[in-house]
């Protein structure tokens, strides 16, 4: 039975794979939260992974550990870059999907300035 996008968000760690305009593939480990049909997720505003996004929604997704190691084939999905007055409800669910340490994580990066610095990135299963 093959792997399927909603396999993959029940994941704790998962692999982000961005394209460079080149095709090149570019992976990352991520925390995301299941809302939905979609993952949501928190990162810099202006990490190359959001550059990525803004060229292509193309990406994948697999199972990996928190060193980034891929446990899993990847599933095709398409990435969103997020409107800024959503933040706080990617924040609010990666703060319920990690418990305490989600939370924690909330915490130091509000006081980073992440409600202004941060985006949130919504993940689909590619139609």
């Amino acid at each position: 039975m093959a792997l399927t996008f909603a396999d993959v968000a029940k994941a704790e760690y998962i692999l982000l794979t961005t394209f460079t305009k080149d095709g090149r593939a570019k992976p990352t480990a991520i925390w995301a939260a299941p809302d939905g049909d979609r993952l949501l997720v928190i990162t810099q505003g202006k990490s190359w992974k959001v550059k990525r996004i803004r060229n292509t929604p193309r990406v994948t997704v697999a199972i990996c550990d928190r060193r980034g190691n891929a446990k899993s084939e990847a599933v095709e999905a398409t990435a969103a870059i997020l409107d800024q007055s959503e933040i706080g409800k990617v924040y609010d669910a990666i703060g319920a999907r990690y418990g305490l340490l989600g939370k924690t994580f909330n915490l130091f990066s509000k006081l980073r300035g992440g409600m202004k610095n941060n985006v949130g990135l919504e993940l689909r299963a590619a139609v």
